[in-house]
């Protein structure tokens, strides 16, 4: 097997390392549901089942769908590859930016969830909040920098005992009579109830559809399975929904069956699991195992994100650097922009969940109704046998999410949904105005037309120079390999007298003119700059050459007038900028040759 292939993801990898956030998300979405329908009491828990079977059902048709993304759109992408092939460039900017959002908030709120399951086993931790999120943030980042083939070996065991742990729950719940432990499920909390209405199903449908974030993690990073890909990532994403499915169905039909209700400092997760298996050893796995999860879900965002942010440059729509890949096929620069942004987020809402939840979820319900609405487009353009049905399953599935969207972005707006809704047009400004910069360079540059024969031109190539030495015997001698005329600058003060360096350069006589430029205010590069202006010649290379020291520290003894000139020239001239470097390896050379910088 080469290399490249070793360091990509089997369909289990896939599992481990991009399907955390949707597994993990077991832990809250039916949470989210029973804090909803609690607020009419026991009348409206017993929708609870209902509710989550409409979200199964929308999860079936999204993983459907995503299943027919992956085979249209082997590059990877999801939302963002489909609609900027059947619904316009703007569309799937739209797309991108809401995946992005997804993306970094899941990474800061899995984190945090992460952390605040730790705080709350252990609250001496309190204070430490915002380090140990970043610490695991740390973490993970590493572990994703040596290879996401590295990172999906190291979860697979985790989310094994995760998914076992579950379904173990649900098992046993469903074979057991009555419940092992009913001290939360008797206490009640008495409140004001409200009716049952289609707003408060709408709701808790959408508060549900949390569950849903993270099912477009594997169409977005296709790229990153093994040969052949689209048919692991296929199997890996039908793998992923019925999983969900099951876990998410089995958990709502246990809280109907044993009353659960939400309790203060009790998660629902938490009270199934004690009802089912009781107290014991293994009640402790199951939330170890959570802990463990809500962490690493994480994991799904570095994998995706760097992918799509590479699909984004190769289209001019973010800077190129993201679509560079380190030695380990992962995509640094991707990575370090998602632990820079996750970052900030924990740092200012001190790892606080509460405060970044409302903010979750929003995004990707966008996305989910581009990649639905675009799918409707792919079939009707295609046409294959069968395609009015599929049509007619993402039209359905678009229209549910659409709601989905609006539901949730309109309920969670007023606590902190309004920042999402004003981050996404920024950031597809933001990729607006890098694309039409990169198209400004490629008009400039001539990109996508054939240019004219080169013709060649006359070349100066100008040398600065400090003093006569070694280093500048080595300049001159690269000079005249590059152009027709050289000629060595000397920039003086007027009082300072440079006697000495002509009376060496003549007894040297290396057949090079020397030009010496006078400066009052001692300043290195706008003489410099002045003179080119000056010159004949259209070519006009500067050949700057410098020391490199043998060691890092000696860096520190450089008076970095080689770096000073090369940013006036770059800034302020035409000129071809060029920093010869002259390296001391010889430690009988090393003071001499720093003494002539």
């Amino acid at each position: 097997m080469k290399t490249s292939e070793k360091h990509r993801l089997t369909v289990v990898g896939g599992l481990a390392a991009l399907s955390l956030d949707a597994m993990a998300s077991v832990a809250y979405g039916p949470e989210a549901i029973v804090i909803v329908l609690a607020v009419a009491g026991g009348a409206g828990l017993g929708f609870t089942v209902p509710v989550t079977i409409a979200i199964a059902v929308l999860l079936g048709v999204l993983t459907l769908s995503y299943r027919q993304v992956i085979a249209a759109f082997p590059e990877g992408g999801g939302a963002y590859g489909v609609s900027k092939k059947y619904l316009g460039r703007r569309a799937s900017l739209v797309a991108a930016a809401s995946l992005v959002v997804d993306y970094v908030l899941n990474v800061a709120v899995s984190v945090a969830a992460g952390v605040a399951a730790l705080t709350s086993a252990f609250p001496e931790l309190l204070p430490y909040t915002v380090w140990l999120c970043l610490g695991v943030l740390a973490v993970i980042t590493a572990v994703n920098l040596r290879g996401i083939a590295h990172s999906a070996r190291a979860f697979i065991v985790p989310t094994i005992i995760y998914i076992g742990s579950i379904m173990l729950v649900v098992i046993v719940g469903l074979i057991r009579d009555s419940a092992a432990v009913t001290e939360h499920s008797a206490a009640v909390q008495q409140q004001q109830l409200q009716t049952i209405g289609v707003l408060l199903l709408l709701k808790a449908f959408a508060n549900g559809c949390a569950a849903l974030t993270g099912v477009e993690a594997i169409a977005n990073a296709v790229p990153s399975f093994r040969k052949p890909r689209a048919k692991r990532a296929q199997n890996a994403e039908v793998a992923l929904g019925a999983l969900l499915a099951v876990m998410l169905l089995g958990i709502a039909v246990l809280v109907e069956k044993f009353s659960i209700h939400p309790a203060e400092g009790v998660t629902v997760l938490s009270q199934v699991t004690e009802a089912s298996i009781g107290d014991g050893f293994g009640f402790y796995v199951v939330q170890f195992a959570t802990v463990v999860l809500l962490a690493l879900a994480a994991n799904t965002s570095f994998g995706g994100l760097p992918v799509l942010a590479q699909l984004l440059a190769k289209d001019n729509n973010l800077p190129h650097l993201f679509a560079l890949r380190a030695e380990r096929q992962v995509h640094t620069y991707g990575i370090g922009f998602l632990t820079l942004t996750a970052a900030v987020l924990l740092v200012v809402s001190g790892g606080a969940m509460n405060i970044l939840v409302p903010l979750f979820a929003i995004g990707v319900f966008v996305g989910f109704t581009l990649s639905q609405f675009g799918m409707v487009r792919h079939w009707r353009a295609t046409r294959n046998p069968g395609w009015r049905g599929r049509a007619a399953l993402n039209g359905f599935g678009a229209l549910l999410t659409a709601v989905a969207a609006v539901v949730v972005t309109a309920t969670k707006f007023g606590e902190g949904g309004w920042l999402i809704v004003v981050a996404l047009p920024v950031i597809v400004l933001l990729m607006e105005w890098v694309n039409r910069t990169y198209r400004r360079i490629g008009e400039r540059l001539e990109l996508g037309r054939t240019p004219v024969p080169p013709r060649p031109n006359s070349a100066l190539v100008v040398v600065p120079i400090g003093a006569v030495s070694r280093l500048t015997r080595d300049a001159i001698a690269a000079a005249l390999s590059l152009g027709d005329r050289v000629v060595a600058v000397h920039v003086t003060d007027p009082d300072e007298s440079a006697k000495d360096l002509v009376a060496a350069w003549d007894r040297w006589n290396p057949g090079v003119d020397l030009v010496l430029l006078h400066d009052e205010r001692r300043r290195l590069g706008d003489p410099l700059v002045q003179y080119l202006r000056d010159v004949k010649e259209k070519q006009v290379f500067v050949l700057i050459a410098e020391v490199e020291p043998e060691h890092v520290w000696q860096r520190i003894l450089q008076n970095q007038r080689g770096a000073v000139v090369a940013h006036a020239l770059r800034r302020r001239s035409d000129a071809v900028v060029c920093r010869l470097r002259f390296r001391v390896d010889e430690r009988a050379n090393a003071s001499k040759a720093l003494e002539t910088v």
